[in-house]
């Protein structure tokens, strides 16, 4: 914990940026965002730590910016994880109920049995989250505990991640003299902070696109039922800005951020915005169309992808409450809009919400997976919802693996 038990921090270890939240948790269970520090990330590639001191280095000055800012010494932190390397299925678990009603003894294990599944040795368990219970046929039970019956089933959505990448997240946090309170999915984090409940229970598709990676988590009656990561996001774009107008890259993201539009319009038809060179050549000016024509069909792709990725998961259907965009290279001009085309669904922006306090924060996309990286952390510290993140911790979950496996082998 950080040193007053009131408060939370969030890490989000992005590919471009580190930031660290501070939240202190009132007495109505309510957060108030009272500091964030961030620096640039170089010491991560689409998500996964690459660079050990890099990511320390930038760990290290988010945190002590945070500490700065809220006034407080921070010990301990709830850390994003992401990457090409994450994996998901839903499983299902049978028991019989041992005293013909149910206990927490009956569930969790119903959980363990949901769990039984083969899991490579270089995977390790992120999440198990339970998504509705059964008694004796009865479906839809969202909390089993007290009901009676002869037999229990769980249905679950369970997580996996690299156990490298996981390793090295945590070692990069335990080089900063943090500990670390649990490894979060970064899409499940966001969804905390941007999605409704009503959208979660009518079908949404959350569409988080970083710097790195763009990950994408889809609910429908209430529950989780699909994750995954896409290798492409911003850094791509920024790339190929670089590339087709030949500047360095700094300056690419500057003008990605200024002036980038991801879909024409005819006020942009006779712009012209001041490129820099790449050396000691002089600033040119360009046409901003030139700039569109090179977003545009970056983003028209990775729409593509996500709408491959939404009609592979089966659930294309149920998704009635449409898209939701998020994270920092969603706030393009004309992303929504495009999105909608190539998607043909209804799509938002997704901002922060369920928190108070630093506006900059609350009302930004670029935080939303700090943001929900606390709620997360709140949610799992609240005795009222201890399922949610069925694991317990790193700690737990390392030492209910290694038992499970000693119990099946």
């Amino acid at each position: 914990m950080a040193q007053d038990k009131n408060l939370i921090v969030g890490l989000d270890i992005g590919t471009s940026k580190i930031v660290a939240i501070v939240g202190e948790v009132a007495d109505d269970n309510s957060v108030e965002i009272i500091g964030l520090g961030q620096h640039p990330s170089r010491g991560l590639k689409k998500g996964v730590v690459v660079n050990i001191d890099s990511t320390v280095h930038a760990i290290q000055r988010a945190v002590e910016e945070a500490e700065l800012m809220s006034g407080c010494e921070i010990r301990s932190v709830y850390a994003g994880i992401a990457g090409n390397h994450i994996r998901s299925m839903n499983s299902h678990g049978i028991v019989a109920i041992r005293d013909k009603e149910v206990t927490r003894d009956d569930v969790d294990r119903v959980i363990d049995a949901a769990r039984a599944v083969a899991v490579s040795a270089d995977q390790r368990i992120i999440h198990i989250i339970p998504q509705e219970y059964v008694i004796d046929s009865q479906e839809g039970i969202p909390d089993p505990i007290g009901m009676s019956g002869v037999r229990l089933e769980a249905k679950v959505h369970m997580v996996f991640g690299a156990v490298s990448a996981a390793q090295n997240i945590i070692k990069c946090v335990q080089q900063c003299d943090l500990e670390v309170d649990d490894l979060i999915l970064q899409q499940l984090a966001s969804s905390e902070a941007v999605l409704t409940q009503d959208e979660k229970d009518l079908g949404v598709c959350l569409v988080d696109i970083g710097g790195g990676t763009t990950d994408i988590a889809i609910f429908t009656n209430g529950s989780v039922r699909y994750t995954t990561v896409l290798p492409i996001a911003g850094d791509q774009v920024t790339n190929d800005i670089a590339v087709a107008m030949r500047t360095p890259s700094q300056y690419a993201e500057d003008i990605k951020i200024k002036y980038a539009s991801a879909l024409a319009g005819t006020h942009h038809a006779n712009e012209v915005i001041e490129v820099p060179s790449v050396g000691s050549r002089p600033p040119r000016e360009l046409a901003r169309q030139t700039l569109i024509d090179v977003v545009g069909p970056r983003y028209e792709e990775l729409f593509g992808l996500v709408h491959a990725v939404i009609r592979r998961s089966g659930y294309e259907n149920l998704v009635a409450a449409g898209i939701v965009l998020t994270g920092g290279s969603s706030k393009m001009d004309g992303v929504v809009e495009l999105a909608e085309e190539v998607l043909n669904m209804p799509v938002r922006l997704g901002y922060p919400g369920q928190v108070t306090g630093l506006s900059d924060v609350v009302s930004n996309p670029i935080h939303s997976t700090g943001v929900g990286l606390l709620l997360f952390g709140n949610q799992y510290q609240s005795e009222h919802v201890s399922e949610m993140p069925a694991t317990g911790g790193v700690q737990d979950t390392i030492g209910r693996m290694k038992n499970w496996f000693m119990g099946n082998f």
